[in-house]
């Protein structure tokens, strides 16, 4: 009950602070994201959510692949590769995904999040697919970035053995590491 307690109250904040335009700066994704040519999973901004397409539009320039999860029946998630002028279809949750292309594990994941904690802890929606998808492919050693609005930080969330922690959380102020 306490996280979903938090999950209303988080995006009701986020909400509002989308809504004054609060953009995650591009320059301290830079600090983490140096090389090229990495697989980079991103996902279809929903709910007020960090806008990643604009993110994503930079690493295309600097010659990251670009993928996007696609949610299946067996409520596993995997990620395929996908470009802007692709067409996208939608999900059982009304999130649009690409159309089943190639399959690809990323290297580097963006990762939304409905709260978080300096411990780089995460709260999601509560369906568990990004931490299926993490522990599925642990030995892939994929950086995990999690995106979100400062409004999203709280002082400790509730984990439980199943959550994966971030690798580094990004806000608008602050890369978390």
């Amino acid at each position: 009950m306490l996280k979903n307690h938090i999950r209303k109250k988080i995006i009701k904040l986020r909400e509002v602070k989308n809504k004054k335009n609060l953009q995650v700066k591009i320059n301290l994704i830079s600090k983490v994201l140096k090389s090229k040519n990495k697989i980079l999973g991103g996902y279809f901004p929903v709910n007020y959510e960090v806008d990643t397409f604009q993110l994503m539009r930079v690493l295309k320039q600097k010659k990251f692949k670009l993928s996007l999860p696609v949610v299946s029946s067996k409520f596993d998630m995997n990620f395929y590769l996908w470009d802007f002028n692709e067409p996208l279809s939608v999900n059982k949750y009304g999130i649009p995904e690409p159309k089943l292309k190639k399959k690809v594990v990323p290297e580097v994941l963006l990762i939304p999040m409905v709260a978080f904690d300096t411990k780089l802890n995460r709260l999601g929606y509560g369906g568990g697919y990004y931490d299926r998808f993490l522990k599925k492919n642990e030995k892939n050693n994929i950086i995990k970035i999690g995106l979100a609005i400062e409004c999203q930080k709280v002082k400790k969330l509730p984990t439980n053995s199943f959550d994966k922690k971030m690798d580094y959380i990004l806000t608008e102020k602050k890369l978390y590491k």
